[in-house]
């Protein structure tokens, strides 16, 4: 009677653990077929057969596992794993590619006291995807005259993704957007799972708002939404400064993009927790379209108003394309928008 529930018990662990190596193979079968497919240069047809390759010995090594026909196919799989984990962390990030013509600068800044100067602040004159005048300027900032912080989400693909970005405004009625995204090569376009996979590095980008907003808007067509964020000065400094940080991080060391872990979303999240400790995760940090909502719960708006208010005020693609390029177009694209006052034009 005593043997008999110990055998039982090891007859349990030993399923445990058969299930669970089937399951690794089979998550490392997948996921080196997509990595050696995404990484290894190459033809599409030489990234193909190695993703091939790949996924073939993993079938082997997984049915010689369940026949129990060869140990050595047990263990040399694991070492397979180990070559393939060792030639993934090897792979380097890198500044210096053939890169995009929006992406082609990096934004790097100079504090001095209270003035910032940014150097390649994008300011495109967009008339089509692919037809631009390509403008990368310097400008400097004056911190104490920071007055404003606007969140806008671009909305390109549903519902419960939109892209993030940060803008900040000043006394003078100038603006300067903040925007996390890949920094893809002249050849490639966004893939969410090359972004899971070392396809992108990751790019600050300081921009105008008649090219950051207005390309969106007008030439892209997306669905973009403008929210006034709750923020005393002091945290708005802060955050500014966390983007300037970043961005010359990035300049000295380049980091991939990641999808998930390091988006356009989560970096604001890390930013903002640095003035706000304590910030809860939550699912929408990766489902940065319901992001409204979550900032809504913290308190991050303006008082006295629902979120379906913010949302419908905030909506600005109508009022950016009617303004089109014109020089007030920060100021025309925030009338009516709730929780901020009439602007003045310049």
């Amino acid at each position: 009677m005593t043997d008999q529930p110990r055998r039982a018990r090891f007859h349990l662990l030993g399923t445990v653990l058969r299930v669970f190596s089937v399951l690794a193979i089979l998550g490392f079968a997948i996921w080196g077929s997509i990595a050696l497919f995404y990484q290894v240069p190459g033809a599409v047809w030489i990234r193909g057969a190695a993703a091939a390759a790949w996924a073939v010995l993993s079938l082997i090594a997984l049915f010689a596992y369940l026949r129990r026909r060869s140990r050595l196919a047990a263990l040399l799989y694991p070492v397979m794993i180990a070559l393939l984990l060792f030639w993934w962390g090897s792979i380097p990030a890198s500044n210096t590619r053939d890169w995009a013509d929006e992406v082609g600068q990096m934004t790097v800044g100079v504090v001095n006291g209270h003035e910032v100067t940014l150097a390649n602040v994008r300011n495109f004159d967009w008339r089509a995807p692919t037809d631009y005048t390509v403008r990368w300027e310097t400008r400097t900032y004056d911190l104490d005259k920071l007055s404003s912080v606007d969140l806008l989400l671009s909305y390109w693909s549903g519902p419960a993704i939109a892209h993030t970005l940060i803008s900040f405004g000043f006394d003078d009625g100038t603006f300067v957007t903040f925007s996390v995204e890949i920094r893809k090569e002249r050849h490639e376009s966004f893939s969410e799972i090359g972004g899971f996979f070392k396809e992108f590095e990751t790019s600050v980008i300081a921009a105008d708002e008649r090219d950051i907003v207005r390309v969106r808007t007008n030439i892209r067509k997306e669905d973009v939404y403008l929210y006034r964020i709750n923020m005393q000065k002091p945290a708005m400094r802060s955050l500014f400064m966390a983007y300037v940080d970043q961005a010359n991080s990035l300049a000295e060391t380049p980091r991939y993009y990641n999808t998930v872990t390091a988006n356009c979303t989560t970096i604001v999240y890390e930013m903002v927790s640095r003035i706000v400790p304590n910030l809860p995760l939550d699912y929408r940090l990766l489902f940065s379209g319901y992001l409204p909502g979550y900032i809504a719960e913290v308190n991050g708006f303006m008082p006295g108003l629902t979120l379906d208010q913010l949302r419908e005020g905030g909506a600005i693609s109508a009022r950016a394309q009617a303004v089109d390029n014109a020089a007030d177009f920060s100021q025309r694209i925030r009338e009516g928008v709730p929780g901020i006052a009439t602007l003045t034009r310049p």
